[in-house]
């Protein structure tokens, strides 16, 4: 949940770009994944990150591999495996927009409307299209970037909230950047994203999620909690994380004595399994698991969710963050995209919220499946822990890959 979702590639960055041949042309540029040294692999870096509990699910034309590691309870020796229940925070937008998706496939919308067509109040809504919405380039100031929520949260950890109390705390603040002027990762545009579905839609966010893509696709560990609800389906791993909500909210760094204790053992991670997150409901509320994800994932980006038609469309709305770096970090319609190299590339998406950091991708050129959680947000030095396994993970999955 992050309002730069950490920039999940930024250690991917200054990589050497090639057009590739076609995938029948090409070799395969998988490595032999041996299971025992993924699973060492996977064991090395939870242990460096001090991440009490973590899986890897790996899927390719070789098979299906996972890497279970440490315990989903600290204290006890619960082995979290591919069916843990966990808060999927940001990869939630994956959903949401492929619900606003859909519903403009019916003609029910545009992806050219103005905000204010749907929900009044919104600073410069008639200028600020659902496009801008699904691309994070509105320029509205996003909510979990305010200390006052994270605040409220941990004082009262299962207090329900709606989609209006929240964008009543972002609309406090001027808008960052004209329409389209920049991309920012805002959970505000997928509060307002989750309200126009319920307009368009005619029925709550939960439910339409529930029939259009989970009962389909055979999701039936996926789920959007109702506000008042903060339990998770069993199994499940508890989620941890040091200090306050908002260093899992914001980008501000751990002080050097709490990364010192932390790293001494004399801090302990504080357990936020069950705080609400019905403050993130549309932008990062759902409860998955890992296998759950990673059928997700495949299904979205192999055009399984939409016909041919908004299927290009959406993959067609990845657009660079930086326009300075043109072929780095992307993001289109609830989804990022990015290049690892000349044979390697993913649509994906990253999740963070107090207690659990993880990540999803899909590689259609070579059929991979990736999908990493863990039951820590951020390591001592502050480090998303998901997406710290990510670079090494990847260059365990392919061939001539060097990240670091």
């Amino acid at each position: 949940m992050s309002t730069t979702s950490r920039k999940i590639f930024a250690v991917c960055v200054a990589l050497v770009l090639a057009s590739c041949s076609s995938k029948s042309e090409q070799p395969s540029h998988v490595k032999t994944i041996d299971q025992g040294a993924f699973q060492g692999v996977v064991e090395r870096l939870a242990k460096d990150l001090f991440v009490p509990g973590a899986v890897v699910l790996l899927r390719t034309p070789q098979g299906t591999f996972a890497a279970d590691v440490g315990t989903t309870e600290l204290g006890k020796q619960t082995k979290p495996d591919p069916s843990t229940h966990f808060r999927i925070a940001s990869n939630t937008k994956t959903m949401t927009a492929a619900l606003i998706v859909l519903l403009a496939q019916e003609g029910k919308l545009k992806f050219g409307d103005p905000v204010s067509s749907y929900v009044p109040g919104v600073p410069n809504g008639e200028n600020i299209t659902v496009a801008e919405l699904l691309k994070m380039r509105s320029g509205l100031y996003g909510y979990t970037q305010d200390p006052d929520l994270s605040a409220a949260m941990d004082a009262e950890p299962a207090k329900a909230w709606t989609p209006q109390e929240v964008l009543a705390i972002a609309f406090r603040h001027p808008p960052q950047f004209a329409p389209d002027a920049e991309y920012e990762y805002s959970n505000t545009n997928y509060a307002l994203l989750g309200l126009i579905a319920e307009k368009v839609g005619g029925q709550p966010l939960q439910t339409q999620l529930k029939d259009r893509f989970f009962g389909p696709l055979g999701l039936a560990q996926t789920s959007v909690p109702v506000a008042d609800d903060t339990a998770i389906p069993a199994p499940y791993s508890h989620g941890y994380m040091y200090g306050g909500s908002f260093y899992a909210l914001s980008d501000v760094d751990y002080p050097a004595e709490l990364t010192a204790a932390a790293k001494a053992g004399t801090l302990q991670p504080i357990d936020y399994t069950n705080q609400n997150s019905s403050y993130a409901t549309a932008a990062g509320g759902a409860i998955s698991t890992a296998d759950n994800l990673g059928t997700w994932m495949r299904a979205l980006v192999s055009g399984k969710v939409f016909n041919s038609d908004f299927h290009r469309q959406w993959l067609d709305s990845v657009q660079a963050e930086d326009p300075s770096a043109p072929d780095g970090q992307k993001y289109g319609y609830g989804i990022s995209y990015q290049r690892f190299g000349e044979h390697a590339a993913m649509y994906y998406h990253g999740g963070e919220l107090p207690g659990f950091n993880s990540f999803m991708g899909y590689d259609p050129d070579n059929d991979v499946t990736l999908v990493i959680w863990t039951n820590l947000t951020l390591s001592p030095d502050g480090n998303t822990t998901a997406q710290g396994m990510l670079a090494p993970l990847l260059e365990e999955i392919y061939a001539g890959l060097n990240l670091h």
